[in-house]
């Protein structure tokens, strides 16, 4: 390019330098690699059937291309970005998953606290990275999962109607978080990998949610918020509170 001796301007070259950092970051979730080992062999064979089945190319053409697209769709929704939080994680809550924030607000949690928590809530669409993270610092007190029903993820009755899986960890100054994972109306089945009594960091991954979902966090009603409504989230980068 002109008036940089053919080279590329900085910004140009730190842009791709970023774009090429995350592509190299990205890698397919267990959860996914089976299902998509057998969609590499089911749809060719498929596009191959067709192509001797009739006697047009039309029909091989357009299974292809929806091979292709399907297969791209699986990928991407299977995809488990390699993050790592570089900053002190003392005190701070992250944001379990990618999305957007949909519940920022003071609420009754009857569950486990059974008193008021400050309740921040991720939904997940299809087209979100499915992978979730350990928000805090500590040690698990208690894993719990709940079969129930499949309600749109963004209604507030589905954070204790649908299926989900409880978990509250204590962080290393006594104080207890509680973070739900909860199925929507298309996702069927919801992953937790975490075990009571086991220390996790921020960085470990707390589990897997297929399609669309979200994630609600209980903090104590002194935790400062650091989200606001609407607002995108990453999982292990975003902060969105302070304890």
């Amino acid at each position: 390019m002109q008036g940089y001796g053919g080279l590329m301007p900085p910004k140009y070259n730190n842009d791709m330098g970023k774009r090429l950092r995350r592509l190299r970051q990205l890698r397919i979730h267990s959860e996914g690699r089976n299902i998509l080992v057998g969609a590499a062999i089911l749809l060719p064979l498929v596009c191959a059937a067709s192509h001797y089945c009739f006697e047009t190319k039309v029909p091989f053409i357009v299974l292809t291309v929806l091979s292709v697209l399907i297969y791209g769709l699986i990928a991407n929704f299977y995809r488990c970005p390699i993050r790592k939080f570089e900053s002190d994680t003392q005190g701070i809550v992250i944001a379990p998953a990618d999305g957007r924030v949909v519940v920022v607000e003071e609420t009754e949690e009857n569950e486990y606290f059974h008193d008021r928590r400050r309740m921040i809530s991720i939904f997940m669409s299809p087209l979100n990275v499915h992978a979730n993270w350990i928000p805090v610092d500590g040690r698990v007190k208690l894993v719990r999962h709940y079969d129930g029903n499949h309600h749109a993820a963004w209604l507030p009755k589905s954070s204790v109607e649908n299926e989900r899986s409880t978990i509250v960890i204590e962080t290393p100054d006594g104080q207890e978080v509680l973070v739900r994972q909860v199925a929507g109306a298309m996702a069927r089945r919801v992953v937790t990998y975490l075990e009571e009594g086991i220390d996790y960091e921020i960085d470990d991954h707390m589990g897997f949610i297929k399609l669309g979902s979200r994630v609600d966090v209980f903090l104590p009603l002194t935790a400062r918020p650091c989200v606001q409504l609407d607002q995108k989230t990453t999982g292990n980068e975003t902060v969105i509170a302070r304890l």
